[in-house]
């Protein structure tokens, strides 16, 4: 039985549609993925050679507790499927577990304002 008649496709019409496999599964090119986390890099290199940087380094750890505790907001109504309708609409979504989102960005965020204050 062929794939196309399970509703599937052949690996060859697999690697055709990817781009010939040289790119991620997100169906982006590898260079604008790394391009993405540039600034993250170029941040990172400063950080040590910069002390006016090197002294702020705790406000990292804060700001990624920030952008946790902002996910975990965003997924509230999970786990699981939360469905919804207005008049004029209606759909379903799919929700994670804020709890695991929740713990790790409670622990950054006052992990980094802790020890910033310690060492200040």
């Amino acid at each position: 039985m062929r794939y196309a008649q399970r509703g599937g496709y052949t690996p060859a019409e697999q690697q055709r549609a990817s781009g010939c496999g040289w790119r991620p599964p997100g169906g982006l090119p590898a260079v604008t993925v790394s391009a993405r986390f540039a600034p993250v890099l170029l941040a990172a290199y400063l950080m040590p050679s910069r002390p006016a940087v090197r002294r702020s380094a705790f406000g990292l750890l804060s700001g990624a507790g920030a952008l946790l505790l902002y996910l975990a907001w965003v997924q509230r109504a999970g786990p699981g499927t939360t469905c919804w309708h207005t008049e004029t609409a209606s759909g379903c979504d799919q929700n994670l577990n804020p709890l695991p989102w929740l713990l790790a960005g409670i622990v950054l965020f006052i992990g980094g304002i802790a020890a910033h204050a310690r060492r200040g």
